[in-house]
């Protein structure tokens, strides 16, 4: 019974895994890339460099921003600013306006939003406007939403993913029973028992990581995925049930009319922050700018808070005073959400354990890939005979090893085009920041195409240095298109710091690509049986008793 237990689990650990690891492994690629969404919409976005290089104060940030939205006059129904952060160096105006005549502006209405970028220090848009691109936001996005596809299906797609990846977590430790002891052990140059090696490290190198990331994926998107308590609970009002669990603020009274300008808003900042205890705002919403009702909601940053629910304060913003906050009483249940959420997001973290994430994640697509491979190396065994006699292999196998190469190979092409394209693509480009995304996926679907026309090594060592060749590209490529390349970040030392460091791990990781290219151009030499020759027998002399009968035989 236990073998056939263990037999099972294997089984079920090999197909959960197989059925989605090409997509699992964007998803999980993505999200390792999330963890730097800010460095990497900084080195997006080259004109706010500058603005990076100052040190401005949350409340100097905030008051230079509400002059900046005055500015704006009667047409401003609703602003948000985000304030700078140490990740994040820029403020980040967002206005909403009225709606034309006839339209009743709800939620379906498009182009009522506006954003500028300003420069913390003077309130003013920088000189340069930042170029239209998605940056660190589009693998965030890609990895729960997908793209190309309906948001609500795309979820439902990840979520099926990500359970499977779950269940062949759990499996893959029952199955492989020395797993453990095995991550000791790497035997280089063995084939298949090389790959399973490779395998074990890397699952069991960030083992309790890749269970909670994988758990708490789930955990965000838990209303959707199960919503049929609350559905019993409040009888399928769901309005009612994310106002009770998620209470909000009291709702803004209506626009006075009468123009009124703003209260102190560095005192008001200074009552919430006292107000925390700890912690400093991050986000302001501004209802109704200007006028005599107007209100000012505040939302902590999550600094090194693990949970992502932040309470708020809102001011009457004529008066400055406090009119109510939420989020300072919690129940255990938002709580264990909250902290569970806040863990798979990963803002919480300091720069080493950033870094740790990174990383973990990083053996994770090698447990994804090595395990996809493994199966492949598995299945060509079987074909050995069918391969030596002049065959061909199976259509199933040559699907899956054309998957393999685009998905490994090619995202690595995909996400270089991706960071290329931000350099290269005029700036001034008409929906730039989906043309972006558009090279993002033309390189990855370029790849899956040739892997598909021809999956031997060759083509593998093409794509790989390809992906190489693409990866250094963007450093060098950086060199002739902004000021903030590494002779001036890291040589001289007139740039941000985060710019310089994405521009290393791009020479690191096309460094890796390169050597990857170089192990898969050895052939592997087989050393043919060397046939021995048979040699003759000597004659063997016969014994010397015998010698003498025979002499006395003939002499009678």
């Amino acid at each position: 019974m236990k073998d056939s237990f263990r037999q099972s689990m294997a089984w079920l650990h090999t197909w959960t895994g197989l059925l989605v690891c090409w997509l699992l492994l964007l998803i999980f690629a993505a999200g390792t890339a999330s963890y730097y969404r800010d460095e990497i919409t900084l080195w997006m976005q080259p004109e706010t460099h500058k603005a990076a290089a100052e040190q401005v104060s949350s409340a100097l940030a905030a008051e230079k921003a509400m002059a900046r939205l005055q500015e704006k006059g009667e047409q401003t129904t609703r602003a948000f600013i985000s304030l700078p952060t140490a990740r994040e160096p820029v403020t980040s105006l967002t206005w909403m306006t009225p709606p034309p005549p006839g339209e009743t502006g709800g939620r379906g209405r498009r182009g009522g939003f506006q954003s500028e970028t300003l420069d913390p220090a003077t309130g003013t848009p920088l000189e340069n406007k930042p170029r239209a691109t998605r940056g660190g936001d589009f693998f965030y996005r890609v990895h729960f939403d997908l793209h190309y596809i309906p948001v609500i299906t795309a979820r439902w797609i990840a979520g099926f993913c990500a359970m499977f990846m779950l269940v062949a977590i759990i499996t893959g430790v029952i199955t492989h029973k020395r797993i453990f002891k095995d991550f000791f052990t790497f035997r280089p140059k063995k084939g298949q028992r090389s790959w399973l090696d490779g395998h074990n490290a890397s699952a069991v190198l960030a083992l309790p990581f890749h269970l909670l990331i994988t758990y708490t994926g789930l955990i965000t998107l838990m209303f959707m995925y199960m919503p049929w308590g609350t559905d019993v609970a409040y009888e399928g009002d769901t309005n009612a049930f994310f106002a009770e669990v998620f209470p909000r603020s009291a709702a803004a009274p209506e626009a006075s009319g009468d123009r009124v300008p703003p209260s102190d808003i560095q005192a008001m900042i200074n009552t919430a922050e006292k107000h925390w205890g700890s912690g400093r705002v991050g986000r302001i919403t501004v209802e109704h700018p200007g006028d005599a009702n107007s209100t000012l909601l505040m939302t902590r940053y999550a600094d090194r808070d693990i949970s992502v629910n932040q309470p708020t304060a809102t001011f009457n913003a004529v008066s400055g005073e406090l009119l109510s906050t939420t989020g300072d009483e919690t129940t255990a249940a938002k709580d264990t959400r909250g902290v569970l959420y806040g863990f798979h997001l990963g803002r919480f973290a300091n720069p080493l354990l950033r870094a740790l994430f990174f990383l973990s994640g990083i053996a994770g697509c090698v447990m994804i890939a090595s395990g996809a491979l493994l199966w492949a190396v598995k299945s060509r065994q079987q074909y050995a005979k069918t391969l030596a006699n002049g065959g061909r292999i199976g259509f199933g196998l040559r699907l899956v090893e054309g998957l393999n190469m685009g998905a490994i190979a090619g995202l690595a092409m995909a996400f270089s085009a991706f960071f290329l394209a931000n350099r290269l693509l005029p700036v001034e480009l008409e929906n730039r920041a989906q043309m972006e995304i558009h090279c993002f996926f033309a390189a990855w679907g370029i790849s899956m195409l040739l892997a598909q026309i021809h999956t031997g090594r060759l083509m593998w060592r093409i794509q790989l240095w390809t992906g190489a060749a693409m990866f250094l590209a963007v450093p060098v490529v950086n060199v002739f298109t902004t000021n903030s390349h590494l002779g001036q970040t890291l040589l001289l030392g007139k740039g941000p710091l985060p710019v310089a460091a994405f521009d290393v791990v791009m020479i690191i990781f096309a460094a890796l690509w390169a050597y990857v290219a170089i192990w898969m151009g050895k052939k592997k030499v087989v050393k043919k049986p060397v046939r021995e020759r048979p040699v003759k027998a000597a004659p063997v002399a016969p014994p010397a008793a015998a010698t003498n009968a025979e002499s006395a035989q003939e002499a009678v």
